[in-house]
């Protein structure tokens, strides 16, 4: 049960961030009534505010820096406009405080705007960016999505979606057969080409406005596998597919990327790629939203692990290899 003074505690540190802002405000932009308009929010400890300057609206993004690091923000922000993207420009910044004063690209949010109507334009401006994205790329620029990572994120499966959320322990030959899975995953996901990875490329991220689409949430940015935004884009968190959109999407992106340049592999390869690196992301996630929920507070998340579970149930049984999974899947009782 939630300590009521914890609560009050909460809420004064809020308080005393939201006069930081505004006197922080004041200082950048000159004297002014600034009223702060919550703007939107995620599964981090980041929060985001609208105001008015100018005749113009602007973002002011609060980033505890005892909790989150705006550096690689900023520093992924200049990639994206050296790359001709469409991404916030920061207009001012405090990395002390943990304050960006950026540009206003909407509420229009890719979520807000897909329809039955639509998706396939809307899809094509989203594959266009992350061709050119991926097309930027250099090497040793983004931190690497090495072994320690991918090994990093896979394990809050069994830590927190096992062992927090279903309350149960893997046994030792589970825990053998888990490893195992882990090896083929990592292994796959090194052996693919290596590109700028936004790492949350997904039509919540994603602004309808022009140029088409703003980039949003692209501070985890790394250097890894190229299927790895595709497969984010196509195979969402919060919403779903039918497969043939996604084969249709995925061959899209496929043509375009070789066009580019990009080193893509065969496409048989490349599906591949794209359904082991999936099977990675989505036990990654179900790991993450079991401890938004039970670390951060934050419970709405889990509502889409179904989800998850039904991506991993109907990708691994093409997979010899992920037997292992399934039959953990089946003594777990995971249904989707």
């Amino acid at each position: 049960m939630p300590d009521p003074q914890s609560e009050k505690q909460v809420e004064k540190s809020d308080d005393e961030r939201q006069q930081l802002i505004l006197d922080w405000l004041q200082s950048v932009l000159g004297t002014g009534n600034y009223e702060l308009q919550p703007a939107s929010s995620d599964a981090s400890f980041r929060r985001y505010f609208r105001t008015e300057s100018a005749d113009e609206t602007v973002i002011i993004m609060d980033a505890p820096p005892d909790k989150e690091d705006s550096e690689p923000f900023v520093r992924v922000a200049g990639l994206m406009h050296d790359a001709g993207l469409n991404a916030p420009r920061v207009l001012a910044k405090d990395l002390s405080q943990g304050f960006l004063l950026l540009s206003d690209m909407g509420s229009q949010t890719y979520m807000s705007q897909l329809s039955v109507s639509n998706p396939d334009d809307l899809m094509s401006d989203a594959i266009d960016a992350l061709v050119t994205w991926q097309a930027s790329s250099r090497s040793a620029v983004l931190p690497p999505y090495d072994r320690e990572l991918l090994q990093r994120e896979l394990s809050l499966f069994p830590d927190w979606f096992i062992g927090i959320h279903l309350g149960k322990e893997l046994t030792g030959s589970q825990r053998d057969d888990w490893e195992k899975i882990v090896e083929v995953l990592v292994n796959a996901a090194l052996a693919q080409p290596r590109v700028f990875v936004h790492r949350d490329y997904m039509p919540r991220n994603l602004m309808f406005c022009k140029p088409n689409p703003g980039i949003l949430d692209f501070q985890d940015a790394v250097e890894g596998p190229l299927a790895y935004d595709v497969l984010s884009l196509f195979k969402d968190a919060f919403i779903s597919w039918s497969p043939h959109q996604v084969e249709k999407w995925r061959h899209e992106y496929w043509s375009k990327a070789e066009s580019a340049g990009l080193p893509v592999p065969a496409l048989v390869d490349f599906i591949r790629d794209f359904d082991l690196i999936g099977l990675q992301r989505h036990l990654k996630v179900l790991g993450i939203f079991a401890r938004i929920n039970y670390r951060d507070g934050k419970p709405h998340y889990l509502e889409d692990t179904p989800r998850f579970v039904r991506y991993i149930r109907e990708i691994a049984p093409a997979y010899p290899e992920m037997a292992p999974l399934m039959s953990l899947f089946d003594k777990l009782g995971m249904e989707a």
